[in-house]
């Protein structure tokens, strides 16, 4: 019966932690705030990020840079996407996981 509602609602813990990551992202510094928002989005559409854990590395960051007074710019440099797109490099993607399951179909039905 669990798999049937995590099914319906997706991974329940998950969802808690993003939602726990969105609480620690309201109370960081507008500058920090307004960059965590935009990379956030940045990350989202052009990355196919599977994970979470990229956003948990961002945040702990970012926590670290504000509590140093250091401006969020000191810590991403000013081409931001070139930052976002190191940050990914490396990470499971949703791109990733679609080009194994085609080579798997493939293979599986040629194997036939």
């Amino acid at each position: 019966m669990s798999s049937v509602i995590e099914k319906i609602l997706g991974d329940m813990n998950g969802k808690r932690e993003w939602r726990s990551l969105e609480k620690r992202a309201k109370v960081l510094p507008h500058d920090y705030k307004v960059a965590y928002d935009e990379i956030k989005q940045y990350i989202w559409k052009s990355s196919g990020v599977s994970t979470i854990d990229v956003f948990k590395f961002l945040l702990d960051m970012f926590e670290e840079g504000a509590a140093s007074n250091k401006k969020v710019l000191d810590i991403t440099g000013s081409d931001v996407a070139a930052f976002c797109d190191e940050l990914v490099r490396g990470e499971q993607s949703y791109f990733e996981d679609c080009r194994k399951k085609l080579n798997k179909n493939i293979a599986k039905k040629l194997d036939k």
